[in-house]
């Protein structure tokens, strides 16, 4: 069985990853195809070094890195560092035709990360079409050196990495779906650190095991890597403590599940205060649309001589659709914001913008797509689905090149109508398309209203995520979004400071950030049931001129 006994930060220079430290020392992080078998077969999925998930990085609060890609597949890629800041440092995002035009194959690029006030766990994954699916993994962060964190020291960490299994090719069935112009596939299973867990068939020896002590405490560094879902976590019989979220720390907030958004990241501690035996730390999916219905799981176990019934205790997760329990949850999370780990909430907002997110469908020869009515699905954002460009928009804007992008981004949904409403108006099935941009000033103060929409009655849960910027996670709720009522609810004392955030389905979320990381930014949105995240972009410019 895979074994986990975890260990505390590595020796300085013992970087997993095959990169270089400054002035330390290089060597290739090398994107390759390796034959891995799951699910009673076996297929060549793309790896990081060959390894799934991918390699670590360790880390401490401020430092920075620099990170040499070899693209050895015969696809383009890059690499995307989700949650860095990457202050004044736009080219090392990752997104391609953004910041960067893609690693071609057999071509290599160096990126540099930089870390600012981020400490917890953050993550690496690549950053074009679906090869995320298999090209992750963990970023730990940990306390600036002479300094600790702000709980009791935790006897190890263990990472928890929830991710998608395909049977088939992923590149593949991603090709077919762009082609045939509908949903994408679901999974075959949900994963932990790779591995399905023992209640897939021909998965039980391959199962992921956590090995503790009694009466210590571990951190949880858990990441959703998943393609599509939210997801709900739990530990049987056993007792949760979050303390962290998208690498800033929380008011601690005790509970038995954690419910976490695809690109987020928590910390939690467990302590292992049960009985010695062996206990499920199981997964599913918290979704009701087009989503894998399956359990993941991994054991927990204790060291040492026990008895130990035959099957582990499974945890009573909350349903699949159970959305009390994952807005209960939410609304307890709350900043640490103490005097070391400060937060600075905008209170005066200088620019505003509301953004609808929509499913939408663009029309296809003779009707012949999979999409409704022979039409190929799409997606918008303020009823615009955004056009890739042919080359990276970072350069462009800094090149002053025209006719790559128009900066008329609008700040308002250029159709006002009843959101979530059971019918819409024909007007807004099919979009506008263009490679549009906003222009916002330095330095101001930004509140981003995220609107989810039931256009095409397909309203569901939107994980959203803001490079280059972690912002405060203001509000949430449900309907439409009434500008008078609803920002009298907001916190604005102690809001968590988070970089992915979940709209819920036929709902809103509410944001708030300082503009002062200056580069192209930008808002991703996912969608369950397209087929790529390009679709649904909104580009950022930020000018301190």
């Amino acid at each position: 069985m895979s074994e986990n006994n975890a260990s505390e930060s590595p020796e300085e220079g013992s970087f997993v990853v095959h990169a270089f430290y400054y002035i330390q020392r290089q060597s290739p992080h090398q994107l390759k195809e390796t034959s891995y078998t799951r699910l009673c077969s076996t297929k060549k999925i793309l790896t990081v070094n060959g390894q799934f998930p991918g390699p670590a990085l360790y880390l401490h609060k401020g430092e920075r890195l620099k990170v040499n890609v070899y693209n050895g597949r015969k696809y383009n890629v890059t690499i995307h560092w989700h949650g860095v800041k990457q202050s004044r440092n736009p080219w090392s995002d990752g997104p391609e035709y953004i910041t960067q035009c893609p690693i071609k194959p057999g071509a290599n690029f160096t990126y540099e990360i930089v870390l600012s006030t981020k400490e917890g766990t953050l993550w690496w994954h690549a950053h074009s079409d679906w090869s995320r699916a298999t090209v992750h993994g963990p970023v730990f962060i940990y306390p600036k050196r002479g300094t600790t964190y702000p709980f009791p020291k935790p006897h190890s960490e263990v990472p928890i990495i929830l991710g998608s299994r395909y049977k088939g090719d992923v590149m593949t069935n991603i090709e077919t779906v762009l082609e045939n112009g509908g949903e994408t596939n679901k999974s075959d299973a949900l994963a932990i650190n790779g591995q399905p867990g023992d209640l897939y068939s021909c998965s039980k020896p391959g199962t992921f095991n956590m090995i503790v002590e009694y009466g210590k405490t571990y951190l949880l560094r858990i990441i959703n890597a998943v393609m599509n879902e939210e997801m709900f976590f739990m530990v049987a019989h056993h007792n949760l403590t979050v303390i962290g979220w998208d690498g800033a720390y929380m008011k601690p907030v005790s509970t038995n599940y954690v419910v976490i958004t695809p690109g987020q990241t928590m910390d939690v501690l467990l302590t292992a205060n049960q009985t010695p035996s062996r206990y499920y730390m199981a997964g599913r999916a918290f979704a009701d649309v087009g989503y894998d219905n399956t359990t993941t799981t991994t054991i927990r176990r204790h060291k040492g001589n026990y008895s130990i019934s035959s099957t582990p205790s499974l945890p009573n997760l909350p349903n699949y659709n159970d959305t009390n329990a994952a807005t209960n949850l939410i609304t307890r999370f709350k900043a640490l914001a103490n005097k070391d780990h400060p937060i600075d909430v905008p209170k005066t907002i200088d620019t505003h913008l509301t953004i609808t997110i929509s499913m939408n469908t663009l029309p296809c020869v003779h009707n012949s797509c999979d999409g409704p009515n022979g039409s190929r699905l799409a997606a918008s954002l303020n009823n615009i689905i955004f056009v890739h460009p042919s080359m990276d928009l970072l350069r462009a804007y800094y090149r002053q090149l025209r006719g790559i992008f128009t900066p008329d981004f609008p700040m308002e949904p250029t159709y006002v109508f009843n959101y979530t409403a059971d019918t819409v108006p024909d007007n807004v099935l099919t979009p506008e398309q263009g490679t549009k941009a906003r222009v916002i000033k330095y330095n101001s103060s930004v509140e981003i209203v995220l609107q989810g929409t039931n256009v095409l009655a397909a309203a569901e849960d939107h994980p959203v995520h803001l490079h280059g910027y972690s912002f405060y996670f203001v509000g949430r709720g449900f309907g439409n979004f009434n500008n008078v009522t609803d920002p009298k609810g907001f916190n604005l004392v102690d809001p968590p400071e988070v970089n992915t955030v979940g709209v819920p389905k036929n709902g809103w979320a509410a944001i708030r950030f300082k503009a002062d990381n200056p580069g192209k930014r930008f808002i991703l949105v996912l969608l369950k049931r397209i087929p790529l995240i390009r679709d649904p972009l909104l580009h950022f410019l930020k000018n301190n001129k």
